[in-house]
Formats: structure tokens, sequence, C-alpha cells
């Protein structure tokens, strides 16, 4: 992936616009995923699958070593993406298993 040279800073905070709005549609693509997760787990304890977050880790490291980005960073930011979804899940799955 290459970044396109900016002139100014209005060219590169008008990219990152760019980019934050295709990540916020991203996002909420896959917290309709996470909303169907919640359907299918028996417990709320299996909203934590630590075996799965590991997984997606090293996936996602991977990627940024795949796209010459820091795999720290997108670890970071996956980690507290991870831990967000959590949360949301387990509301999700108190609201759909009650009663």
């Amino acid at each position: 992936m290459t970044v396109t040279p900016c002139d100014s800073l209005a060219d590169v905070r008008a990219n990152i616009d760019r980019l934050d709005r295709a990540i916020v549609a991203l996002l909420a693509e896959r917290a309709g995923y996470v909303t169907q997760a919640a359907g299918f787990k028996q417990t709320r304890g299996a909203v934590v699958d630590v075996p799965r977050i590991e997984e997606i880790v090293t996936k996602v490291r991977a990627l940024a070593a795949q796209h010459a980005t820091d795999p720290d960073l997108v670890e970071r930011i996956y980690r507290a993406m991870i831990d967000a979804f959590i949360a949301y899940e387990s509301g999700v799955w108190d609201r759909t298993h009650a009663g």
C-alpha cells in the first residue's frame, strides 16, 4: 500500500477523514457480526475467547508486516478494539439471553 504524498496539513487531514469514514463503516459491519456471535454463545463467559483473541492478534501482526507498518502499533489498536467489542458483546449477550 502506498500513501499519497500530501502538499499540506489540510491534505493530510482530508485523507485521514476519508479513511475514518471507511474505518467506521467497517467497524459497524464488524459490530453486526459480533452481535450475531453473542447469539451463538451459550454462556456469558464464552464472550471472552482468549485463544481466538490471540489468533486475531497473530494474524493482524502478520498483516501489518505485509503492509510495511508497525506490528506493535497494530496489535495495540486491535487489543483496544477487541476489548471494546467484548464489552459491547457482553451487553448484547445479556440482552439476548435475559430471562
